[in-house]
């Protein structure tokens, strides 16, 4: 039998918030505005990682919701996904990768998400017909592989995941297979009791290389439950890669950062980018680390590493393309030009390009203007 969970055991309403966090009246009706906005869920696993009684408590900032996030500055698409969208839940940003927004569902709702706009409210931006998605990857020769995304691709239920897995496997031009999710991190329990999933990636990593791309961002995601989830799909021949967010008073400091980062290689899920925050409205004001500041911290969490961990890239993913932040140069006049290359593109013009910017200490991010750079 496929597994299921009970979503009554979440946290999901102000009167379960009203509890946690001991709000007046005053504050139950600013908080009302928050959920109403965005949406909050909490699984008890996550939420038994945290410190409610801290307000500076790392976890409990990813999952918790603040006041901050009525801030309106911002924006709901920082990275230009609007434009990339081909059909319904089909983004083709880079030549060689197709992106499906399967479903808008987590099992846990991140403060700092990107995809604040559409996370647990609107079923709009994704893939209802499989059968076109995987029409236009067919017809599309140049795509090497497709990541499956959302939401959390692993909070489909194992009927959709297998409807994804047979389609896409069979299409000869795919060289590999990619699941976005934070399921491992957030709700591992759904990966290690669901023997259906797990026989779902056996088979069909047999005739594919599969990938899950998570998203550790604190040394405390790493427990035994976290740690067993990852293992048994590794068991199942799935690779994974990691993907941390910069964020503000989570894992802003080299030692935090860069304990994580070996934490990740010793039981084998690579570090593959870490993130620059990314301005979302609702998201900007609290979590986002300067630029400068991020080189340092990046830098010197990398210094930590072994071969595996020097790795990661420190990034951002922009409208124009995915570019990396390599540092400032030093020697120059101004010692915070900054300089930064595009790993990916969206115009095959930028591609590998390197360009510099000078940066002020308060810079977060790169102007939206694409003739800017």
């Amino acid at each position: 039998m496929s597994w299921t969970y009970d979503y009554s055991n979440d946290m999901t309403e102000l009167s379960q918030l009203t509890e946690l966090l001991h709000l007046d009246r005053g504050e139950q009706a600013q908080y009302a505005r928050v959920l109403e906005r965005f949406p909050m869920r909490i699984s008890p696993y996550y939420l038994s990682l945290a410190d409610p009684a801290d307000p500076d408590d790392p976890i409990g900032r990813m999952c918790i919701p603040s006041l901050t996030e009525l801030q309106q500055e911002g924006s709901f698409d920082t990275s230009g996904e609007a434009q990339n969208t081909r059909l319904p839940g089909v983004q083709h940003k880079y030549r060689q990768t197709v992106l499906l927004l399967s479903t808008n569902q987590c099992a846990m709702y991140c403060r700092y998400c990107f995809r604040k706009r559409l996370v647990g409210l609107t079923a709009d931006e994704l893939n209802h017909r499989v059968d076109d998605a995987v029409a236009y990857i067919r017809e599309h020769t140049e795509v090497n592989n497709v990541l499956i995304s959302g939401g959390d691709a692993l909070m489909n239920p194992d009927a959709i995941l297998e409807r994804y897995l047979r389609e896409l496997t069979a299409i000869p031009h795919l060289d590999f297979l990619r699941f976005g999710s934070r399921v491992p991190v957030t709700l591992p329990q759904r990966i290690y009791e669901d023997n259906e999933l797990l026989d779902l990636f056996r088979t069909y990593g047999k005739v594919k290389p599969i990938y899950v791309v998570t998203h550790f961002n604190h040394p405390r995601e790493i427990t035994d439950e976290s740690l067993r989830s990852v293992r048994a799909l590794q068991d199942c021949g799935v690779q994974f890669r990691n993907q941390t967010v910069l964020l503000r008073g989570v894992n802003d400091d080299p030692q935090t950062l860069g304990t994580l980062l070996s934490g990740l290689t010793s039981f084998g899920v690579n570090p593959y980018y870490i993130f620059q925050c990314r301005p979302v409205t609702g998201v900007k004001g609290r979590f986002q680390v300067p630029l400068l500041e991020g080189i340092r911290i990046t830098a010197e969490a990398r210094d930590m590493q072994n071969g595996f961990g020097k790795s990661v890239r420190y990034a951002m993913s922009h409208h124009r393309g995915k570019i990396e932040i390599l540092g400032c140069l030093t020697g120059s006049s101004d010692r915070n030009t900054t300089v930064f290359k595009f790993q990916q593109a969206r115009n095959d013009t930028d591609a590998s390009t390197l360009f510099t910017r000078p940066l002020l200490p308060t810079d977060t991010w790169l102007d939206d203007d694409l003739n800017s750079f």
